[in-house]
């Protein structure tokens, strides 16, 4: 490892660009190889087991193949089920983030939220992890948690910031479990890109929490403590996906903020 090996992100699909944008933004010298894993999506209906075995492997890849010098596992699915794994089978070779822990760091420094609210997927609110998290981190917070399933496929779908994004966000947002909070965490990598509309709801009383800038930050800070950081570009990004299609090509732009080349990268057929 090196300060000019690139950054390695991996997502059960494109969602996760989200936080590849956001991690680009704050380190514009480092290069990244992300790996959206569209031919397992989505990774919430597959076991624990055939998450972690999916999460070795492209991180064998990552590591193996394009010489990543940390892994960052942009999912909250993955990084649910197979964190713990990967940085225990990796341990002492190279750093391994998750999307979950900076989140949770950055709720319970915060004095002002005494109540907070969690929204996710069916599978990651299932999981409980936010819930045992905040709750072994800090007894006196009160939490909330509601699923959403409908947000991820409706951002997919491209609508948001809409009529038709405005009455499902607002229908989940009226529950019970989501009122009275001081702040509301969106636990899906697709969420921030109707963290407005969220914000608009509360009328910007409640702080919305995503994972974006966050874990950009966390990566930063580590890559900085381990001696790693790049002060200056040496490659272009890759962007590799298990399965291609063209709807993934035309989605990119909506979860990077602009057009990205997809290339596909199976390495299960690879072998």
């Amino acid at each position: 490892m090196n300060p000019q090996s690139p950054i390695g992100i991996f997502d059960s699909g494109i969602g996760g660009l989200t936080v590849a944008h956001a991690i680009s933004k704050a380190m514009p010298n480092e290069t990244l190889v992300y790996f959206g894993d569209t031919a397992h999506m989505p990774y919430g209906d597959k076991s624990k087991e055939s998450i972690r075995y999916y999460a070795e492997q492209i991180t064998n890849y990552l590591l193996k193949n394009e010489n990543c010098k940390c892994i960052v596992i942009a999912c909250n699915t993955a990084s649910a089920a197979a964190y713990e794994y990967l940085r225990d089978a990796f341990k002492n070779s190279i750093p391994v983030i998750n999307v979950i822990d900076p989140i949770i760091e950055e709720v319970i420094a915060d004095d002002q939220i005494k109540r907070v609210g969690i929204i996710a997927t069916k599978t990651t609110i299932a999981s409980g992890i936010y819930q045992e998290k905040l709750t072994r981190r800090k007894a006196s917070l009160e939490f909330t948690a509601l699923a959403t399933p409908l947000l991820a496929p409706m951002i997919e779908e491209g609508f948001y910031n809409d009529k038709i994004s405005h009455e499902i966000i607002y229908s989940y947002l009226a529950q019970p479990e989501l009122q009275n909070i001081d702040a509301l965490i969106l636990g899906c990598t697709h969420y921030p890109l109707i963290k407005e509309e969220i914000s608009a709801y509360y009328q910007n009383k409640v702080r919305v929490i995503d994972s974006t800038s966050i874990v950009a930050k966390k990566v930063k800070m580590i890559l900085a403590n381990e001696g790693l950081l790049n002060d200056h570009r040496t490659a272009n990004d890759k962007y590799y996906v298990s399965d291609y299609t063209d709807s993934f090509e035309k989605t990119t732009a909506v979860f990077f903020g602009s057009k990205i080349h997809l290339e596909l990268k199976n390495i299960w057929l690879a072998k």
